[in-house]
């Protein structure tokens, strides 16, 4: 993709362990385009946050990258020096963690930390950056004289909203989005969705929306990729994902979710443990669960082919 504001390269994320290497992220390419949400969907464990935390380089030891390329903007993050990387996180690619409470200081108020943020990245007066932060809070829902209160005095909906607007205090380009709504009734869900929905109108930034709820991500997502045991099995639009899922994983993951219109069907769970990373296999990862799998599926790895324009999926079956 020429016009790409991300674009991954044949990216591998190992981790290594006294048992082995375990191997999260498996030789994975994709873009996101500027302004585009593309969702990345998967049962836990399948590498989602791993990948994530590879784009902004936040892996520490165990954690390694051993190969693949992260260009943003023709610029590959994993060459970058710490001053470069230093200014690329928050300015140009942010990101909302999974549990917002954990990615709250709980001794510090709330305007301490947004002004932390400006003023670590920006030269601007402390009085410039209070302002800043209450327009921040105010965008996202929140009276500013919430600037004077600490983490546990909010709800976890009103830190969801106090992480977003960090993560839009320096208005990057890209927002990674990793599970932003876990652990919250589906009003309060239902209201960040729609805050982030807008905020993306008006901003005009990319977001990479990371979630293991797929029917969620297909009411927000442009695209869709479908992870498993660190491998992409599945890439494209939301419609097509959705309507006609190639990969027997993907057919298995939206039908474990009902629907809200329509008749009453019955569910149908994925049999089985999500696989070992660490004794992965001969063939396809998914074999053991697979009420599809053929003989080749047992021998040989499956390769991600393009079925249609912008369409992917690895299945021997297709």
């Amino acid at each position: 993709m020429k016009d790409a504001l991300l674009e991954i390269k044949n990216l591998s994320v190992d981790y290594v362990s006294p048992n082995g290497i375990s191997r999260a992220v498996n030789n994975v390419s994709l873009t996101i385009a500027p302004g585009e949400t593309l969702g990345i969907a998967g049962e836990s464990g399948c590498g989602k946050s791993t990948l994530a935390f590879a784009i902004t380089r936040l892996h520490k030891a165990p954690g390694l990258i051993p190969e693949g390329e992260i260009l943003y903007n023709g610029r590959d993050v994993l060459k970058m020096s710490d001053k470069e990387l230093r200014n690329f996180r928050w300015n140009d690619v942010s990101i909302v963690f999974q549990s917002a409470m954990n990615s709250l200081n709980p001794v510090i108020t709330i305007g301490e930390q947004l002004t932390d943020v400006i003023q670590a990245h920006k030269l601007v007066t402390y009085k410039d950056a209070v302002k800043k932060s209450i327009e921040l809070l105010e965008i996202v829902g929140i009276h500013g004289d919430r600037m004077k209160s600490f983490p546990h005095q909010l709800s976890g909906g009103m830190r969801q909203r106090v992480v977003i607007a960090i993560a839009l205090a320096l208005e990057p380009k890209l927002i990674i989005m990793d599970e932003p709504t876990t652990a919250l009734d589906v009003v309060v869900e239902r209201e960040i969705l729609n805050e982030l929905y807008d905020l993306k109108e008006k901003f005009g930034f990319s977001i990479l929306f990371i979630s293991h709820d797929l029917s969620l991500m297909g009411e927000i997502a442009d695209r869709i990729g479908v992870m498993y045991a660190g491998n992409l099995i599945e890439i494209g639009d939301a419609k097509t994902v959705f309507s006609k899922p190639s990969h027997p994983y993907t057919k298995g993951l939206i039908a474990s979710f009902p629907t809200i219109h329509g008749p009453k069907k019955r569910l149908y769970g994925i049999p089985g443990d999500p696989v070992n990373l660490l004794r992965l296999p001969t063939g396809c990862n998914f074999q053991d669960r697979c009420s599809e799998c053929i003989e080749v599926c047992k021998n040989k790895d499956p390769i991600l082919t393009q079925l249609s324009d912008g369409y992917k999926a690895a299945c021997h079956r297709l």
